[in-house]
């Protein structure tokens, strides 16, 4: 199944995220044509706030600044957060940090929280919110070394990518697969389809 959006007619879209990784995964599902904007926010979430609500007000946050300067377009904006309870995982700036996230995250569970949110034209805005588990096999030290030589934690919430050689120390998520990566697909798509942006499914 291919997802063609109409052209030539009807408003474009644009991604607020300069990441290769959403461009990746909504090149998947078959939106080829969108351009990509990067959004200048403070990232910080604030005192008592839940990783959950932080997700989506961020999201939101980037849809909204980059639609300031593309009010001719649907913005789509995405924020995903990595937390065991209300502890957040951020990006590590070193090894060292890599290696305490991947030590706290060994043997346990933790969500992924990604917001999404589009803003229309019209200037009418929407979020959803997509929660993933994540359980890691128990590491050793040895093995949580090994893993930061590769280099994949760089720039990942939590100090790892699924798409890439985590994989093999993962031992069990539950929910929507892309959100981990940094896109919920299924619930992007039902949040475009939903405010009328306009979608052709084509099974060819």
């Amino acid at each position: 199944m291919s997802l063609v959006s109409v052209s030539g007619e009807l408003p474009p879209l644009v991604l607020a995220s300069k990441s290769p990784r959403r461009k990746v995964l909504l090149k998947q599902i078959g939106l080829v044509s969108f351009d990509m904007v990067g959004a200048n926010i403070n990232e910080s979430i604030k005192p008592n706030e839940r990783p959950r609500d932080a997700a989506v007000r961020l999201a939101l946050s980037k849809a909204k600044t980059v639609s300031l300067d593309r009010s001719d377009a649907f913005v789509l904006g995405a924020d995903t957060i990595v937390a065991r309870g209300q502890t957040v995982f951020h990006k590590p700036a070193n090894c060292k940090e890599a290696y305490k996230c991947l030590k706290n995250l060994s043997g346990r569970k933790h969500q992924v929280y990604t917001g999404v949110a589009v803003c229309r034209p019209d200037g009418r805005s929407f979020t959803k919110l997509a929660i993933s588990i994540v359980t890691f096999k128990r590491l050793s030290g040895e093995e949580i070394s090994s893993y930061i030589a590769t280099e994949e934690w760089r720039g990942m919430a939590g100090g790892y990518a699924i798409q890439g050689k985590a994989a093999a120390i993962i031992k069990h998520i539950s929910g929507s697969y892309s959100n981990i990566i940094g896109l919920p697909l299924h619930e992007t798509m039902q949040l475009l389809s939903g405010i009328g942006f306009p979608i052709v499914h084509s099974w060819e």
